[in-house]
């Protein structure tokens, strides 16, 4: 008997004293570090969108995220940490469903999504389209009696937009901000920038806009012959 207690339990018995200490150690520490939840806006990362596509959305989706875990994890955790990732690589276009699940969140390891709202999100996807569109100048201020704008100039006299097909083709003409001719009495020019209020179309190549304001009496006739 002694022979059998002394082969099987003190056979290697610092290595098993080690184990039971490093086993003691890390429940004392699990049990010292109880969970705790938090809740974290993310915002939506879409991946491996198709190049000849674009979203049609005018909003875009976050995705409140409740995440559980040690609290000393918890107490770390930052914004970034947490990611919402859509794969957009089968995409036609139309309108889709997408269904948000804890297979769509990245996170730290060791902590766990709880609830994601909301759990479900729609988009709208359209062709990609470029083209050309007028620039039209706007013109404000206030001037002398008698004096009045003649005619308006913008150099260039249009740029190059692109976005989703059918809100690009909804586009009539770029605008200027307005510029201030106060006081212009014959010939003025003013640099600014022109911009399309669509917020998912883009202005390729953005370059400043020179508008040339041209006064007249407005009392002015042209004689014709």
């Amino acid at each position: 008997m002694p022979g059998f207690f002394q082969r099987y339990f003190l056979r290697h018995l610092g290595l098993k004293v080690i184990s039971l200490l490093l086993a003691i150690g890390l429940w004392v520490v699990v049990a010292r570090d109880p969970i705790a939840e938090v809740e974290i806006k993310v915002p939506i990362e879409f991946h491996n969108l198709p190049e000849n596509l674009e979203i049609d959305s005018a909003s875009f989706t976050e995705a409140q995220v409740r995440v559980r875990g040690p609290e000393r994890l918890i107490h770390r955790l930052e914004s970034g940490d947490v990611r919402a990732e859509i794969d957009l690589s089968s995409i036609h276009p139309g309108e889709r469903t997408f269904d948000l699940t804890s297979h769509q969140i990245r996170l730290p390891q060791d902590l766990e999504v709880v609830q994601i709202v909301p759990g479900q999100f729609h988009l709208s996807f359209d062709s990609r389209m470029t083209r050309s569109v007028e620039v039209h100048p706007r013109v404000i201020g206030t001037f002398a009696r008698g004096i009045r704008v003649a005619q308006l100039t913008a150099d260039p006299p249009s740029i190059m937009i692109t976005g989703p097909k059918r809100r690009v083709e909804a586009v009539e003409a770029a605008t200027t901000d307005p510029v201030d001719a106060t006081g212009a009495m014959t010939r003025s020019s003013f640099v600014t920038q022109a911009y399309v209020p669509d917020p998912l179309i883009q202005v390729v190549h953005p370059t400043p806009i020179r508008v040339t304001v041209i006064m007249e009496h407005a009392g002015e006739e042209k004689k014709t012959e």
